[in-house]
């Protein structure tokens, strides 16, 4: 019964406090970089004029093609991405 009330040490609520505050961090840095890249209009279309008239003339059907090509493309890249900081977050307690 005297289990239920284990009160945390000191280490364990610095350890969660620096936690917290990464992660707080890394969104507030995450959020910051994307209001910075939103009103920059050269990277909402990063195209050369080639590759805009050729899709442009391909039609409907064209740009349907390079829509999924494009999901199709970013879900590899996005996998990658994950999964190597998904292993960083694993081994981040790991000693050198």
């Amino acid at each position: 019964m005297s289990d239920c009330f284990v009160v945390p040490d000191s280490e364990t609520q610095d350890n969660e406090l620096k936690k917290d505050i990464s992660i707080r961090a890394v969104l507030l840095l995450g959020c910051g970089a994307a209001l910075i890249a939103l009103p920059i209009p050269h990277v909402h279309a990063q195209s050369c004029a080639m590759c805009y008239q050729g899709a442009a003339a391909s039609g409907p059907q064209g740009g349907a093609a390079l829509r999924h090509g494009i999901l199709l493309l970013f879900v590899p890249a996005i996998s990658l991405f994950v999964g190597i900081f998904a292993l960083i977050y694993r081994r981040r307690n790991v000693a050198r």
